[in-house]
């Protein structure tokens, strides 16, 4: 008997683990291919596909490296099917050229960044949150793409849906980034009732096949793709292309379609800001975390309020495209702003840039310790009193 059979539908509280929840959640949303590398401290969720996919008529093939990995992932959701790899620091690097690819191509796909020590191969076993500007910008040129952050394990399960569900419905690559620590924490998460869980599917061509154009697309931006084998004809490459698909260096065809790759995610902006704000409503400090930095900030604002001092949260669970507005909106009373990371400073030059004129401050910590919220408290304490 397969005894890991049931675990795909089996409703209720489970005790998982970052990873597991991942792949549970991948399984859930439909998604039926994976192609990857194993690599510390994402391998996990690999292992769990590799027995699960076959088991629901999907597919796993653990490739010679990363590279191909993302080739392969492309090639099945090129082919009509859910398709998602996942990896760390180093392997997300070797990703970057079909990343970039995917968004010019519009080819849905996820991708799971579980992050640890850098550069380099750095600390493989240990957690950081050095990805954050890689993920929006590690490919080369001006391309649209979506990062979400879960910071808890149920989190990652349902943002892994979500994350399939964004890029069926947008055609465009969504990495899934959290770091080491919430990936191998292990929680107990309310798995929902049913399998899989309803997910928009991808808008597919229809009317006249002759004439079909395959990167024309309506007021939101996103073209309908062509099903494999369902008659229309489409061309598919990596060089700047017209609606037809066929590259081209016609400045007005270049500036017209260039101009709705790069607009569709604001167009559908609505669908994708997520946010958590904890006690921001009446808060002089303001903590912006992910992570497992935010779930230690999150202890902070008890430590620091039990003190006096106002502090709240704002965690950004979509964090490319950043929200914006919702940070000007929490950040419009506050005296400061703190962000705790474990980065030299990443995160903190988003948010500098997003709320000119308020004092930013960073708690920045990279030799493979989280933060601990009594260090998050002190500082939110110090900040305070400084601006009072």
């Amino acid at each position: 008997m397969n005894t890991l059979a049931p675990e795909r539908v089996r409703p209720g509280l489970r005790l998982l683990s970052g990873n597991h929840a991942c792949a549970l959640g991948a399984m859930a949303a439909g998604c039926r291919f994976f192609a990857g590398y194993p690599i510390t401290p994402s391998s996990e969720v690999a292992e769990r596909l590799s027995r699960l996919l076959p088991q629901a008529g999907g597919v796993f093939i653990q490739m010679e490296d990363e590279i191909a990995s993302m080739a392969a992932v492309i090639g099945a959701s090129m082919g009509g099917v859910k398709a998602m790899t996942a990896t760390s620091g180093p392997g997300f690097s070797l990703k970057q050229e079909n990343i970039g690819y995917a968004a010019g191509a519009e080819i849905p796909c996820v991708i799971v960044n579980v992050m640890r020590g850098g550069p380099s191969t750095g600390m493989p076993t240990r957690p950081a949150q050095g990805d954050v500007m890689q993920t929006r910008w590690g490919s080369h040129g001006d391309y649209p793409i979506i990062v979400l952050a879960p910071a808890s394990v149920g989190e990652i399960h349902d943002e892994t849906i979500r994350a399939f569900s964004l890029a069926e419905a947008l055609r465009t690559p969504v990495v899934l980034l959290y770091d080491q620590a919430i990936a191998q924490l292990t929680e107990t998460v309310a798995l929902p009732a049913g399998d899989p869980v309803p997910c928009p599917e991808r808008r597919w061509a229809s009317g006249p096949p002759e004439t079909f154009a395959p990167y024309a697309a309506g007021e939101d931006g996103v073209p309908p793709m062509s099903r494999p084998g369902s008659g229309y004809r489409t061309h598919t490459t990596g060089l700047i292309h017209a609606e037809s698909g066929f590259p081209t260096q016609n400045p007005e065809d270049v500036e017209r379609n260039q101009t709705r790759l790069l607009t569709k995610l604001a167009k559908n902006r609505a669908r994708l800001d997520s946010v958590e704000r904890v006690q921001c409503e009446d808060a002089e400090v303001l903590v912006v975390a992910i992570g497992i930095s935010a779930r230690s900030a999150r202890r902070a604002l008890t430590l620091a309020r039990a003190r006096g001092v106002k502090a709240g949260l704002f965690r950004p669970i979509t964090l490319w495209p950043f929200p914006e507005a919702l940070l000007r909106d929490a950040a419009s009373r506050v005296r400061a702003v703190l962000v705790p990371e474990m980065n030299a400073g990443q995160l903190r030059l988003e948010v500098e840039r997003i709320l000119p004129g308020t004092p930013v401050h960073g708690m920045h910590r990279y030799d493979g310790e989280t933060l601990v919220p009594a260090e998050i408290a002190a500082r939110a304490e110090e900040l305070a009193k400084e601006t009072a």
